[in-house]
């Protein structure tokens, strides 16, 4: 396939994309957007809605009207704004509310960084493609109110979850399958994107010296300078909790750390990740099937073991592989051997035959070792969304705009 085919199939894929959203995502009665759509393609109504999912349709349609200047794309994210506004934010004790109802009440009001770090983000691209300065003023607040209470001033950092007043809280995981540890690669790869979008359209000392920060405790932390995988769970003292390796994160922060580091021109940062950049994609090429596809994740091996990676989780979820799009890409990009441009297309190939519904449009949540779709998963929900899949499709458009 030439970057030609590649970008003109990115192209009709993005557009696919953004279609299913506004056709089947739009909640006409409620306000908002569906909290959830099965992988059959039936809307669950009455289903909660979620901050991060609605942050990153808001991110989604900024972002692709800054690109299509499609009226209708911008439509999208001014609903994902009011509706982020009127419902998502806290206006007593600050932050976002993990969940609301399907009418737009509170339901969970835990305060977990995550949410908030995908509101800024959402919410600086909404301010590029509208300019409302409304939304730069709340981009800003949920910036400082991160700031304020969970930044770790003895460690540095920032503390995973809090209860609704922002006191201590006992469960500060993401998901079910997270491990209960109050700092997470996860989290802290989120908090620098958001804080490098903020960047782009609100320039400031502090916060480029707060991007700074971070990109030295990835470097410092959570990059693992033996393997190049991503270390993912730490107590307050920088004590790893080892368990597993996660090749989509491996993959996803590979690019995007490397473009933190471009945001603010800083040329160390810069070349130091642009050399990790080939390092860590290199780490998740460990876990590519002969399909193309990239594995969930696996368990560490033993400390001291010598052994090959064992335990792979033997799923190929959706998001890893629009990562591997771009990860790989970049690699391509960096060091023009083009063995990496082949993995990013096997990607995209994997994808089309394996991963997009032909049938009722977007993405499955994913397949198992026999390709068969995965059972009981979302297509829309808590956390399946347009954000990494339209995003690989914008950055690949791109990226091969600059080649050609």
């Amino acid at each position: 396939m030439h970057l030609h085919q590649y970008k003109k199939e990115a192209e009709q894929e993005l557009d696919a994309i953004l279609r299913y959203w506004i056709e089947h995502a739009v909640d006409n009665i409620h306000g908002g957007f569906f909290g959830k759509i099965d992988k059959d393609n039936v809307v669950h109504t009455t289903a909660p809605k979620g901050a991060v999912l609605n942050a990153r349709i808001l991110w989604t349609f900024s972002a692709a009207y800054n690109h299509t200047k499609t009226r209708q794309y911008l439509s999208i994210a001014t609903r994902a704004f009011e509706y982020t506004r009127d419902h998502f934010i806290d206006k007593d004790h600050g932050g976002v509310f993990w969940t609301v109802d399907y009418t737009g009440n509170m339901l969970d009001p835990k305060k977990q960084v995550y949410a908030i770090a995908f509101c800024i983000y959402g919410l600086s691209e909404y301010y590029a493609a509208s300019k409302n300065n409304e939304a730069l003023k709340l981009a800003v607040e949920l910036y400082n109110t991160i700031e304020m209470h969970s930044y770790d001033d003895a460690f540095k950092g920032y503390l995973e979850a809090f209860a609704r007043d922002w006191k201590e809280a006992e469960d500060l995981r993401l998901s079910a399958k997270d491990a209960n540890e109050k700092k997470t690669m996860n989290t802290h790869l989120h908090i620098i994107e958001a804080y490098a979008n903020l960047y782009k359209v609100h320039p400031s000392t502090g916060l480029k010296n707060r991007i700074n920060e971070l990109l030295e405790l990835f470097d410092v932390h959570f990059i693992d300078h033996k393997t190049f995988h991503l270390k993912l769970f730490f107590d307050e003292a920088w004590n790893e909790k080892p368990g597993l390796i996660s090749y989509g994160h491996d993959i996803e922060a590979a690019w995007l750390l490397q473009q933190c580091a471009e945001v603010i021109g800083h040329d160390e940062w810069e070349s130091i990740y642009k050399h990790h950049a080939l390092k860590i994609a290199d780490a998740a090429a460990e876990g590519l099937d002969e399909d193309g596809g990239l594995w969930y994740e696996c368990l560490q091996p033993l400390k001291g073991s010598n052994s090959q990676l064992l335990n792979i989780v033997k799923e190929k979820h959706w998001w890893p592989q629009a990562e591997a799009m771009v990860g790989f890409f970049n690699a391509y990009e960096l060091s023009g051997n083009k063995a990496w441009l082949q993995y990013s297309r096997n990607s995209w190939q994997f994808i089309k035959q394996c991963i997009v519904d032909i049938k009722n449009g977007e993405w499955y949540w994913g397949v198992t070792e026999d390709y068969s779709v995965m059972q009981g998963e979302d297509k829309a929900g808590l956390w399946k969304c347009p954000y990494h899949n339209a995003r690989a499709c914008l950055e690949i458009i791109n990226r091969i705009n600059k080649q050609t």
